[in-house]
């Protein structure tokens, strides 16, 4: 992806001095990304997104972390306008945009656009206050037009969400494998079939417990709290007493148990049963707490990427063999994309778009909509996908 000198001084040459907002963004961005960027993830691109605070994002390059707020030429940058009954900037704008949507899917860079001048700002630079005073980069179109690196950092593979979350990914998989490697040693009976199941039930719960306090599914920091500055040899009977407690619904639990209040019930049976548990060092216990709960962020990790490297952490055959591996996201959705997936995004956004309706229709639609995806089956789908491609490729034989 290298962006076209020559294909940017056209699109400068051909966009100076004009532009509507509303009227031709779309076109403006399209052309900008597309022809002059090589940016080839056009179809992560989002136009007049609708966020839950009220608003539309105007440009969401989501896979390059990047929320665009665009504004008509000669619009100035600077100044505030009524929205959502308060006068804001354009840049306080696409920042509450990105503060509404979940930790994972926050942008990291926030341009402010008037197709006359652009500014950047880099939200790893410093928070709102911060960057208000001053954008990390600013430069006009005609500067563009000689300059298209400038708007490097979106097609630049380092700054994309997928390199992100695999990097995180990876870091929380290496974490997991460390404590797999030590919680196995602290058992009576190591290399029992027994003792491996329960090792592998047992890391299963411990991470769905780290994401969850990151995810906002527990309150923020519940299981980290719950541990901290406990002795490590009272771990393993508290991890039993939560596992117990996530097991059953709330009113059904001893109300004097006031640790355990802040968790919330989890249905399904992932802590159903109980499964043996060994003795914590005071080494495991750090490694748990401050290296792998308190120092990652587990909302930021893919669950796509993750779950391979995790089902390898958890199966001995494939630990000796030397591989954390996972099936690239990109592959995956060249199977499901055409399959389903396209269709249910175009049927999300239709609801998204539709215009004349009430606030509670729109409810009604988004859980209408809801319930028909908890009643989706997939298994038979891709069952005959695959072998529609097995005979494809028997024939091509």
């Amino acid at each position: 992806m290298v962006a076209d000198l020559a294909a940017a001084r056209e699109f400068a040459a051909q966009w100076a001095g004009k532009g509507y907002e509303k009227g031709e963004c779309q076109k403006f961005w399209t052309l900008l990304l597309r022809d002059v960027l090589g940016y080839e993830r056009m179809d992560s691109v989002l136009f007049e997104h609708r966020v839950a605070g009220g608003g539309f994002i105007d440009v969401w390059i989501r896979d390059a972390s990047v929320m665009v707020e665009q504004k008509s030429l000669r619009v100035d940058l600077d100044a505030p306008e009524m929205r959502q009954g308060v006068l804001k900037t354009p840049l306080s704008q696409v920042w509450d945009y990105a503060e509404d949507l979940p930790l994972a899917e926050q942008p990291r860079f926030l341009v402010t656009c008037n197709f006359g001048e652009f500014r950047v700002y880099d939200r790893t630079r410093g928070g709102r206050s911060v960057l208000e005073s001053a954008p990390t980069f600013a430069f006009s179109l005609a500067e563009l037009g000689e300059h298209p690196e400038y708007l490097g950092f979106i097609t630049d593979p380092l700054n994309s969400r997928l390199e992100k979350e695999k990097e995180v990914s990876s870091q929380a998989g290496e974490l997991v494998g460390r404590i797999y490697s030590e919680l196995l040693d602290q058992y009576l009976e190591p290399d029992a079939p027994e003792t491996r199941h329960a090792l592998n039930v047992l890391c299963v719960r411990l991470v769905f417990c780290l994401y969850c306090e990151d995810a906002g599914l527990f309150p923020k920091d519940a299981f980290y709290r719950y541990l901290q500055g406990v002795a490590p040899a009272d771990v393993r009977p508290r991890l039993k007493l939560l596992f117990r407690a996530l097991d059953t619904p709330v009113e059904d639990r001893d109300p004097y148990d006031t640790a355990l209040r802040e968790f919330p019930y989890v249905n399904g049976g992932l802590f159903a049963g109980d499964f043996e548990i060994p003795n914590f060092s005071p080494e495991l216990l750090g490694l748990l707490l401050d290296e792998v709960s308190r120092a990652v962020d587990w909302s930021q990790i893919s669950p796509t990427i993750f779950g391979g490297i995790f089902e390898s952490t958890l199966n001995p055959e494939t630990r000796r063999a030397g591989g954390m591996h996972y099936t690239d996201p990109a592959n995956i959705h060249k199977v499901i994309d055409p399959l389903f997936l396209d269709d249910l995004k175009a049927e999300l956004q239709a609801i998204d778009d539709a215009e004349g309706l009430t606030p509670r229709q729109r409810t009604n639609r988004y859980r209408a909509f809801h319930e028909r995806l908890c009643s989706l089956r997939f298994l038979e789908a891709l069952r005959a996908e695959w072998i529609q491609i097995g005979r494809t490729y028997a024939l091509a034989a």
